[in-house]
């Protein structure tokens, strides 16, 4: 589901939030009060994260305007004693390419640092915002290099997943290369756009997972290349498809589990009139996978997410794995029409499915970093929020932290 101004999108997201609002979910449409916003030790220094927030990153740049689709990192290095840096960034900001936000205090304030690409060489239109820190060195970029993805859709003639890198903590950027290359950005079934792209490095190579409109076979699928330099990418490889020409599974995210697991979450898009899709509206209910290696969840069973009471969530999932919870640890999803997170202590087991309330305002694709780890109790199931906007709403950008509750 792509949350692009181009196009004519074949779906109406109305009845789906009017049917949430019915069945009586939270929306997200106003602020909980929240208790335990006090940080343990000042602003900047380490030390163990409590709940807080939400907290305003940044707001629209006119009134009842939208930003939406929020991404961030946590830097793996810090000074001796100082809290580990985050970085943000998200789609809608008035200067073309996008802007980076910084964080030097767990989240509580932000200031702008940079943009990529450089504001003054950047043009034309860019959605879906992907950062990521490597995690060793690799293809010539020290560990710790940051990482870049985004869809370049410049004067709307095409789309283009393209990769830039930065090696001083995300104060300057430089191009890499252009992923896949794919049609107008379009959700009508039989464009050919590509959208939405995730990175994960895995063994020795980079994956860019991402959704893919090029097939003929498919309305939409998902897919992934691969590259070992950064600048050439191997073959389109799927990830998922659907049954029927008109099913559109999208917005892939990927995440590691214990006991060498991986959980890929995805949107699974389906009319709601199955013998009129064309015309019908579409529901976009999460589903996920479960595999031993990343670039072989095509192999996997395609598993609708269900709560305890037999709720999807929907559209725009982003998936993240805890190290608490017990020896399984927590998955942590989040969805677009709930303010509530889904969480799973069984290492994915489809009835294991819980629903976990949140202060944290729902968000169109809102993103969630584990802080915690081997080795690091005082972060014990603390989880890094940070959302947008919900989908065809106005709103800015919030972070706050959220506890697991185990």
């Amino acid at each position: 589901m792509s949350d692009s101004t181009a196009g004519t999108p074949q779906f109406s997201r109305r009845a789906l939030l009017g049917a949430a609002a019915a069945a009586g979910v939270t929306l997200g449409l106003a602020r909980p009060a929240f208790a335990g916003t006090v940080a343990v030790g000042h602003p900047g220094t380490a030390g163990g994260e409590v709940p807080f927030g939400p907290v305003v990153v940044a707001e629209p740049a006119v009134p009842g305007g939208r930003i939406s689709y929020a991404r961030a990192v946590r830097l793996s290095t810090s000074q001796a004693g100082r809290s580990r840096t985050l970085l943000a960034t998200f789609q809608g900001a008035t200067d073309p390419g996008f802007p980076i936000y910084r964080s030097d205090d767990d989240g509580r304030t932000w200031a702008k640092q940079s943009n990529v690409p450089d504001a003054s060489t950047a043009s034309g239109a860019y959605r879906q915002p992907f950062l990521y820190e490597l995690p060793r060195a690799f293809a010539g970029l020290p560990q710790g290099a940051l990482l870049f993805a985004c869809n370049w859709q410049g004067n709307r003639t095409s789309t283009n997943i393209q990769l830039y890198a930065s090696t001083d903590g995300g104060l300057t950027w430089k191009f890499l290369s252009t992923v896949a290359q794919g049609g107008p950005p379009d959700t009508t079934n039989g464009a050919t756009p590509v959208w939405e792209p995730f990175l994960l490095l895995h063994k020795d190579k980079l994956i860019c997972y991402y959704s893919d409109q090029r097939d003929p076979k498919f309305g939409q699928k998902l897919a992934h290349q691969t590259s070992t330099d950064l600048r050439t990418w191997g073959p389109v490889v799927d990830d998922a498809t659907g049954t029927t020409y008109d099913q559109r599974p999208g917005m892939t995210t990927v995440a590691r589990l214990r006991g060498n697991l991986w959980i890929m979450t995805y949107e699974f898009g389906t009319p709601d009139d199955p013998d009129n899709p064309d015309q019908a509206n579409y529901s976009y209910h999460v589903h996920y996978r479960i595999a031993t290696d990343p670039e072989s969840f095509r192999f996997s069973a395609d598993t609708p997410l269900l709560d305890q009471n037999g709720e999807a969530p929907n559209g725009a999932p982003v998936v993240s794995w805890s190290d608490s919870g017990g020896r399984n640890g927590t998955i942590v999803v989040t969805d677009n029409d709930h303010q509530d997170f889904f969480v799973n202590r069984d290492l994915g087991s489809p009835g294991a499915w819980r629903r976990l309330s949140s202060p944290m305002p729902a968000g169109y694709s809102r993103f969630t970093i584990s802080l915690d780890g081997p080795g690091n109790p005082r972060n014990r199931g603390r989880v890094f929020v940070i959302t947008g906007a919900q989908y065809g709403k106005p709103g800015g950008v919030e972070a706050g932290v959220i506890s697991l509750g185990g």
